[in-house]
Parts: structure tokens; C-alpha cells; sequence
């Protein structure tokens, strides 16, 4: 997946006060700030027009401060982002052709500024403290808990925004229901995941657990629980063998499935169905009118095969909800081509490395994102979805040989006393459960 050898244009210079600015947290957390967006629709007086701005100008700062943890501008060369960095070319190449020639070509532009940081990153790629999948896990945590005091401020809101009654929102920073599940979902999966390999334990991990469940259960979204689902039963499959803590987990999920079954069946379903008619539910909620007029859209053959350009994510007014719809709209069947072969890249890559904590959490986001990928946008352009596959291939790295740049402290997965490299790359989670910090840390 990558090279263990870096590759640096310079020095990697003097080094900066402070350990967040000598690691890619600030860096990251600015990132995802900019692929949050800014709906409207916020309890708190901030206008529309100041917190658009405010995610946009977060790429910008994203790009600084990953210049300033890597001044050198070193790098670590790999499969995924180089397919990334090509995708991101093409998206411009063809948005100078569309007919919103100013939005498309923006887009475009802040994709390759997405993809640049993302290669500032790099050198962090396959170290023992695991600092990408910290940061990941920090900002979700923060999108979580901001959620839910904004349902403690302000309840009706948070229950009956976007339109959506009875789901949760988030209403201080606008997140709709099906955004609030994705992150819950993959921040309850990874903390199962690391719990299973014994790296977390105690109250800290059970209050998460019960935060991330309880949110996935009120905004009420499908997709995310089948995701979830999945990406825990493949992450588990790939420990299974090596740890009881998965087998004995395994178990007890499939009686308690089954129990839950036979006396809460009628509430399961109600849930799931949300009130929607036979209709909705064939209809993927009205997903496939929309799939079905783009596919029946007259288009030449250069709109085919490299598409239109970036866009909105919608079509006549109406989202698109599909990364593999959307994508093949804006970058024609190169792109989509493209988003097959990084996905199945990092499965393969997965496949090749030693059972342990680091190749489970990254097959769960893979497959978390393939399923999602199905009824949400963002493989093609820079969305939390990539995010979480860049954490997956920097899990499935190699260590680095060498570096100019230190190895970010702190609480957590790793610290001081960090998780020996070797410990992580040869699948031995008992060395990760003795060197954690304490039985509520991360």
C-alpha cells in the first residue's frame, strides 16, 4: 500500500512549539470541519452565508496547518491517494467543460486542495500511536456531543429539522439525521472494534458505546445500522479465530438478535419502515426516480466516459444519494472505474496483513463506506467517506523507516508510552491492552 522509505524535497525543519502543531490533528479536525457543510437551519444566529465560509475557509486552514506540522513537504508514496490525486485532476479537466463553469470548477479546485493535504498527511501513515484514527475518532466525538446537547437546548428542533419529524438533527451546527447516524456509526463500530483487540476498556469505552448506540437509534437511519452491521461482522471474522473476546461477543450478539426478535419485533419493524408505504421502500425513498431519469439523460460520449463536472450532488433539483450515480454523473465511467479500483485496493491490501486491531478497524471503514456508498454521496469528491477510507489505508501502511517529523503525544491510543510498531504491524493486541494508559483512555 505503501512504500516504508519517504521521500522529503528538504529538511524537515525546525520544529514548531507545540505538539499539536507537530501533528496532524489540527490538521484534520480543520479537514472535517470542511467536509461537515453548512446546511442552515442552526438554533444559534449564525447566518447562512458566515457558516458556509467558515467550512470553506477550513481547507485552507487545513492546508496550512498541515504545512506547518510538515514543512519538509515529506511524503510517503502510495496506490490510494495517487488514485485520488488522478481523480481529483479529471474532476478539474472536465468541470472547465461544464456549463456552471464557476461552481463545477471551484469544486474541482478545493478537491485537489483536499487531496494535497491528504499527501501532507502521509508521514503519519502506518505509525504505532495510530494519530489519523485518533484525530478521526476525536472529531466524531465532538460532532456527537454537540448533537445531543443540541437536543437537550432545544428538543423540538432537533426532532423535526430538515423537514424530518422524529429523527434527530443536529441544530447547533446543522447535521441532517442521516449524517448524525454515519458518524455514530463509525465511531461506535471503531470503539468495538478496538474494544474487542482489548485497547480500550471501562467507563470511558461504555459511555461512548452508549452515546454512538443512542444516537444511531434516533436518527433513525437505515443505511448506517446496515453498515455498521456488516462492517462488524467482517472486522470480527478477520479476529475471530485469534481472540474469545470476539467469539464470546459473537455469541451473545446472536442470542440477544434473536431474543430481541421474538419480543420487540413489531417496534424492529416499525423502526425500520419509518411510516413509509411499499412504494418508499421499493423506491429507496424516492432514490431510484432520480437514478432512473439520470440514466436515461442524453449524453455524448466524452459526457460518458469522463462526465460533466462536479456538482451540487443533485439533478433537476432533487439530491442524488449514491456515490456510484453521482460519480458516474460528474466523472463519467473513468471515475467510477477509479472508486472500484481504491476500494478494491484496500480490500487486497487488507487481505495481505497480519490479524490485528489495525487491518480489522480498516476493513470495517472499507465496508462501512462500500454499503454506504449506495444511498450517499461522497467517493467522488472530498466528503467524510474519504476521510475514513484515507484512516483505513494509513492503518494498512507499513511503518516508516524513518522521519523527520515527531510522533505526536497525548492521551490515548498512544502516548509516551506508545504502542510499540511492532506490536501493532504483527497483530499482537496483548502488547496494545498492556501499553494502553488506563481503563477509560482514548
Amino acid at each position: 500500500m505503501a512504500t516504508p522509505a519517504l521521500r522529503s524535497r528538504s529538511a524537515g525543519g525546525p520544529a514548531l512549539a507545540g505538539p499539536l502543531l507537530r501533528g496532524p490533528v489540527l490538521a484534520w479536525v480543520a479537514l472535517y470541519v470542511n467536509v461537515l457543510g453548512f446546511l442552515g437551519g442552526s438554533v444559534l444566529p449564525i447566518p447562512g452565508a458566515v457558516g458556509q465560509l467558515t467550512t470553506q475557509a477550513m481547507l485552507l486552514a487545513a492546508l496550512v496547518l498541515a504545512l506547518l506540522a510538515n514543512p519538509g513537504i515529506v511524503v510517503r508514496p502510495n496506490i490510494f491517494l495517487t488514485l485520488l490525486t488522478i481523480m481529483a485532476v479529471l474532476a478539474l479537466m472536465v468541470s472547465l467543460h461544464n456549463e456552471f463553469l464557476f461552481g463545477s470548477t471551484y469544486r474541482a479546485v478545493r478537491f485537489i486542495i483536499f487531496v494535497v493535504v491528504l499527501w501532507l498527511l502521509t508521514p503519519w501513515w502506518g505509525r504505532s500511536d495510530l494519530p489519523l484514527l485518533r484525530a478521526h475518532l476525536l472529531c466524531q466525538r465532538i460532532i456527537l456531543a454537540s448533537v445531543w446537547l443540541g437536543a437537550v437546548l432545544a428538543p423540538g428542533a432537533a426532532f423535526a429539522a430538515f423537514g424530518v419529524s422524529g429523527r434527530l438533527s443536529g441544530v447547533l451546527w446543522p447535521i441532517p439525521p442521516p449524517q448524525v447516524a454515519h458518524y455514530a456509526a463509525v465511531l461506535f463500530g471503531c470503539t468495538v472494534v478496538l474494544w474487542f483487540c482489548a485497547v480500550l476498556a471501562g467507563r470511558g469505552t461504555a459511555l461512548t458505546l452508549l452515546a454512538a448506540g443512542a444516537t444511531l437509534i434516533a436518527a433513525q437511519t437505515r443505511t448506517a445500522l446496515l453498515g455498521l452491521a456488516l462492517g462488524l461482522v467482517v472486522a470480527g471474522a478477520s479476529l475471530f479465530l485469534g481472540h474469545a473476546r470476539v467469539r464470546r461477543t459473537a455469541g451473545v450478539a446472536l442470542l440477544g438478535s434473536l431474543a430481541a426478535w421474538m419480543l420487540l419485533s413489531p417496534l424492529i419493524v416499525s423502526w425500520l419502515v419509518r411510516g413509509q408505504s411499499a412504494e418508499d421502500l421499493t423506491q429507496l425513498t424516492g432514490r431510484t426516480k432520480v437514478w432512473d431519469a439520470i440514466a436515461e439523460q442524453d449524453r455524448s460520449m466524452m459526457q460518458e466516459m469522463f462526465g460533466s463536472g462536479l456538482t451540487n450532488k443533485s439533478f433537476g433539483g432533487l439530491p442524488i444519494d449514491s456515490s456510484w450515480v453521482a460519480t458516474y454523473l460528474e466523472l463519467g465511467r473513468v471515475g467510477v472505474a477509479i472508486v472500484v479500483a481504491f476500494l478494491l485496493i484496500l480490500l487486497l491490501v487488507a487481505v495481505t496483513r497480519p490479524a490485528g486491531p489495525r487491518r480489522a478497524i480498516a476493513l470495517f471503514l472499507v465496508v462501512y463506506c462500500l454499503v454506504a456508498s449506495f444511498t450517499e454521496t461522497g467517493l467522488g469528491d472530498s466528503s467524510p467517506y474519504l476521510l475514513e477510507l484515507t484512516v483505513a489505508a494509513s492503518l494498512l501502511a507499513s511503518p516508516p523507516r524513518s522521519s523527520h517529523l515527531p510522533v505526536l503525544g497525548g492521551r490515548g491510543l498512544s502516548a509516551s508510552a506508545a504502542v510499540t510498531a511492532r506490536g501493532v504491524d504483527n497483530g499482537s493486541d496483548a502488547t496494545l491492552g498492556r501499553e494502553r494508559r488506563g481503563p477509560g483512555s482514548q
